[in-house]
């Protein structure tokens, strides 16, 4: 059985990264010198009626999201890279690989270590990278962007992800194609957080969901089990109070293409109701309780996302790609402030 593997080609790497980098100073400096460089790359903005909407060229970034003046997401200044995956997009895979390590059509892969408290491989591969303007015009956005082939991951995807400011609110819609020459693993995910002013603690949520995922001590789903009867049953809207916030939902409820599978509702009764596809099965709920370099609680990630945690070892949820196939799938958010 063949592995591939990181490792195996850092040595022969060091000189030809060392060669590059001293061109790439060179780079770096005359685009500096021709623009202003931001951490989350250029601001994408759009606007329909009441609606106003940035996207960041970086991890094709949801940074603002506004209706009628009220800020709906939580975000960070356009001038630091921000933390938690705030308004990234999630791929190849969304949440952990165990052990950052699978086994794909018998070949074994080690992928980068993400999140080393865990050992884990954490919200794939692309948070990080640029993505490109394809289309821009009133209240439509679409930014593109190519997955080649690296340790770990040795498969290769081109994506393209379109933002609507419709009359019901935000949609996103993504496009992923395997444009190399073998099936790939795939999983997609997006990861907004919805303010809650004042705090988490205070604010009312619902999920449509009947069951939720069983997670060991480094965050990997190891099981399943019925909401009902637990406190993590949000069938009907509850204050969510001081607990910390940090599962998967799935057995999702669907009663329309378009039903709310998710609503917040602050204590002045704004509400925003999240809806997503057939193909998003699993919603990860997390109440932000390790922000870093600001206050705690004062959001909640609602991630719509085809698969669970660990979906390239457990199979379950994991989409197979093949060359040409193309996934395509849509989620987004209402809000009474329209």
């Amino acid at each position: 059985m063949r592995t591939f593997s990181r490792r195996a080609a850092m040595t022969a790497a060091a000189g030809t990264t060392a060669a590059l980098a001293i061109g790439g100073q060179a780079v770096a400096a005359a685009s500096a010198s021709a623009e202003t460089l931001l951490p989350t790359g250029r601001q994408y903005r759009i606007s329909s009626g009441k609606q106003s909407l940035t996207v960041a060229e970086v991890g094709a970034e949801l940074r603002s999201w506004t209706v009628d003046g009220r800020a709906i997401l939580a975000g960070h200044p356009d001038s630091s890279m921000g933390d938690s995956h705030m308004g990234k997009i999630l791929l190849p895979w969304s949440d952990r690989i165990a052990g950052s390590k699978y086994k794909f059509d018998g070949v074994e892969h080690e992928t980068p270590i993400t999140e080393h408290w865990s050992g884990c491989a954490i919200h794939g591969l692309m948070y990080f990278a640029p993505w490109s303007l394809v289309k821009q015009e009133s209240g439509r956005l679409v930014l593109g962007s190519v997955l080649y082939p690296q340790y770990g991951y040795p498969f290769m995807l081109k994506f393209q992800t379109e933002y609507v400011l419709a009359k019901t609110g935000l949609r996103v819609t993504l496009t992923a194609t395997n444009v190399g020459d073998k099936a790939a693993p795939f999983g997609s995910g997006y990861h907004p957080y919805f303010k809650t002013d004042p705090l988490v603690d205070n604010a009312k949520l619902t999920i449509a969901a009947s069951t939720y995922l069983i997670n060991d001590d480094k965050g990997v789903p190891v099981g399943r089990a019925p909401v009902a009867g637990t406190a993590n049953d949000f069938h009907t809207a509850k204050v969510i109070g001081a607990a910390p916030l940090d599962l998967a939902y799935t057995d999702l409820a669907r009663t329309s293409a378009e039903s709310t599978l998710a609503e917040l509702e602050t204590p002045d009764g704004h509400k925003v109701q999240l809806w997503a596809d057939e193909k998003n099965k699993y919603l990860l709920v997390y109440s932000d309780d390790y922000a870093v370099d600001r206050p705690i609680r004062k959001a909640i990630a609602i991630e719509p996302v085809t698969g669970p945690g660990n979906s390239f070892n457990s199979g379950e949820g994991l989409i197979v790609l093949k060359p040409g196939q193309t996934f395509r799938s849509t989620w987004g958010v209402r809000t009474n402030a329209l």
